[in-house]
């Protein structure tokens, strides 16, 4: 059965004898008493909408790895570093960006967000104008030539001095071949400059005083199919005396009618005032639907109030057209975390609504600054005179001076010592050492045993070390790492070897080996 207008009337058709209602579409109702209402009754037919991006990974929460430093945008599965330049994936899972220019939180969509520059700091006191860090994507299916398309994005900006206002450009190409565009020049500058690659668009944007994020649209009509994007700065040079940095989040490519039912958010997922809306046109008509079914009086471009958690979908209709958009699952978030913390006796700790002064685990729900809830799971420890530990670990030759005891060889001892909290009690100190192996003799017969002089010691726990070999005269043969002898004859040599510890401890070694 088609969707037309008569569908909204109440109408009645015989069926050989019998009088058979019409299931309408839009009120809510089981007219039909089939048991199923609205969009999820088969006679509701509506051509489904897919707004689905082109853009793969448009909120960059796919992950090949978690990044742990900046030029990590290989670890966002299917973006493409596509010029020399790097620029940055930051994503809450480790790496949370440069400590100068963080970006603005929340983030729009999800845990990770992509950081670029627009002209990097040289040795003078001004820019690399030509420096120029751009993302690309490989698109999930071409754009095609003479079609129309919108390129939805968030742009982050820090502050008014590093996140100016800038002309975000879009740029496009006939094949991911070219993807990317520019390998091992680092002032190449845009991709344009690549006779593969041509602007497709751009959009001044400006952050205001800063530290927010900016939600725009540029459209796109391309003379030619195009597979793959790039986007970031303009072409201009950039002539700055500041660090020029912005972010980028939640990325959609999409045919231009499909945006039509493209449902955005109003305001956060936890808010009371949480809505939904699309762009609004003057020439449509709208119905909302919550699970399938109608939402009565909801037919304008924006829901008029929350309904909760659910699946939503927005039919218009446009003349004898009628489109429904793919479902919106909307789900309030909620956070959890977990914590550990040590008191001393006598102390009280206030968690949320409790009181607390007796070790044990507790939990208390919060509410975040954006209405969110956030339960948190705490540790409590209360130290009492004989429960503090102390874990020292000393240097080779070091020892531990505490109220006139020394204490240098490793086991447990009861001692009075204020903890870290400064409670004064009685702790264990679990004293240990750091452990250095260093061999007597060494045969460098390339035998693949011992043919090397050096200390061993757990990488973990060692910063550096440097080695002095002298003959059994004084005279010095060898400063460095690992000493292969190969320019002296067997005989028995002297030793100099000084260690740093992870922790800046510092042990020095004296003593012979024998060369074989």
């Amino acid at each position: 059965m088609y969707w037309v207008r008569l569908l909204f009337v109440t109408s009645f058709i015989m069926q050989g004898s019998a009088l058979a209602q019409v299931e309408l579409c839009d009120n809510g109702i089981d007219d039909d008493n089939d048991s199923l209402i609205d969009l999820n009754d088969d006679d509701c037919f509506c051509r489904l909408t897919k707004s689905t991006s082109l853009i793969p990974n448009p909120t960059f929460e796919d992950l090949d790895c978690c990044p742990d430093a900046k030029s990590q945008l290989y670890c966002a599965t299917d973006w493409i570093q596509a010029s020399t330049p790097t620029t940055d994936l930051i994503h809450l899972c480790g790496w949370s960006g440069i400590e100068e220019y963080p970006p603005p939180i929340p983030f729009p969509d999800g845990e990770g967000v992509l950081g670029f520059r627009d002209g990097r700091q040289s040795g003078s006191d001004t820019l690399d104008a030509y420096w120029k860090e751009y993302a690309g994507a490989c698109l999930l299916s071409p754009m095609l030539a003479d079609s129309f398309y919108r390129f939805r994005f968030d742009l982050g900006f820090v502050d008014p001095d590093i996140s100016p206002p800038i002309n975000v450009t879009v740029f496009g190409t006939t094949s991911c071949d070219y993807l990317p565009f520019n390998t091992g020049d680092a002032a190449f500058g845009c991709p344009a400059n690549n006779p593969e690659w041509k602007e497709l668009g751009a959009v001044f944007l400006s952050g205001g005083s800063g530290n927010s994020w900016v939600r725009a649209y540029v459209d796109i009509n391309p003379d030619q199919d195009i597979h793959a994007i790039a986007i970031g700065p303009p072409c201009e040079p950039l002539f700055s005396s500041n660090v020029i940095y912005y972010y980028f989040d939640d990325l959609h490519l999409i045919d231009l009618a499909s945006f039509d039912l493209q449902i955005e958010e109003n305001l956060h997922p936890c808010d009371a005032a949480f809505t939904l809306a699309v762009a609004e046109n003057t020439d449509f008509e709208y119905q909302w639907y919550l699970e399938g079914i109608a939402l009565v009086e909801e037919t304008n471009a924006k829901l008029k109030q929350n309904y909760g958690a659910g699946s939503y979908q927005v039919r218009i209709l446009s003349g004898s057209s009628c489109r429904v958009s793919s479902p919106y699952n909307y789900n309030i978030p909620s956070f959890n975390s977990s914590d550990t913390l040590r008191i001393c006796q006598e102390e009280i700790y206030t968690f949320g609504t409790q009181l607390l002064d007796k070790t044990g685990s507790y939990t208390e729900t919060f509410i975040t600054e954006d209405n969110c809830d956030s339960t948190v799971m705490l540790e409590l420890e209360v130290i009492g005179s004989s429960y503090d530990t102390v874990e020292i670990t000393l240097a080779p030759g070091q020892s531990l001076a505490y109220k006139g005891s020394n204490y240098s060889e490793e086991g447990e001892y009861n001692v009075v010592i204020p903890s870290s909290l400064g409670c004064d009690s009685i702790v264990l100190l679990l004293l240990t050492q750091y452990e250095v192996y260093i061999p007597n003799v060494f045969s460098p017969d390339n035998d693949g045993v011992n043919d090397t002089f050096r200390p061993y010691t757990d990488p973990d726990e060692l910063r550096s070390y440097e080695m002095t070999i002298y003959d059994r005269w004084g005279n010095l043969l060898y400063r460095g790492k690992e000493w292969n002898g190969a320019k002296v004859g067997p005989d028995i040599y002297m030793y100099h070897i000084q260690v740093e510890f992870i922790h800046g401890e510092r042990s020095n070694f004296y003593g012979s080996v024998m060369r074989l």
